[in-house]
């Protein structure tokens, strides 16, 4: 009976993510293709950050959406050892991967990337937990190595 119940739960709580992978790719009335929330539809590209000594990281704060899809580029010019940190930012969204020239990291955690000579890297991720969050270049006070981040 043990048993019974356990696929009986399994299965209710499988219903409503059938339900978004009807097959239906067209995004039509805010459903999400077969590739649920990973899916084209549900992808966003931020504005790239730049690690610069000097140079502001972001033209402007980021607002996200919980359960969207997003790609950030994070650059760094060569121009100082920098790193970008944001635990709390991390820790509230689903890292599917870090692309660092061409090397694909699926990661269980991020506390922080470091850049100790020009490159970039591609964050794709999911935002999971609405408030307010900040990437940051470590050791700095100034609002020029800060993003600040929402999750709606």
């Amino acid at each position: 009976m043990k048993r019974m119940t356990m696929i009986a739960a399994l299965l209710a709580a499988a219903m409503p993510l059938a339900a978004l992978a009807d097959g239906d790719d067209d995004g039509a009335n805010g459903k999400l293709g077969l590739a649920g929330l990973l899916s084209a539809q549900n992808r966003e590209t931020l504005p790239k950050l730049t690690l610069s000594a000097g140079a502001p990281l972001a033209e402007k704060p980021m607002t996200l959406k919980s359960g969207k899809y997003y790609k950030l580029t994070i650059e760094a010019d060569g121009s100082q050892e920098l790193a970008l940190e944001g635990p709390g930012f991390f820790r509230a969204v689903w890292v599917n991967e870090i692309v660092i020239e061409g090397i694909e990291v699926r990661p269980l955690g991020v506390d922080s990337l470091e850049f100790d000579e020009a490159g970039e890297a591609e964050i794709s991720f999911v935002a999971v937990k609405p408030g307010s969050y900040h990437l940051k270049v470590p050791g700095t006070t100034g609002d020029l190595q800060t993003v600040a981040i929402t999750i709606e």
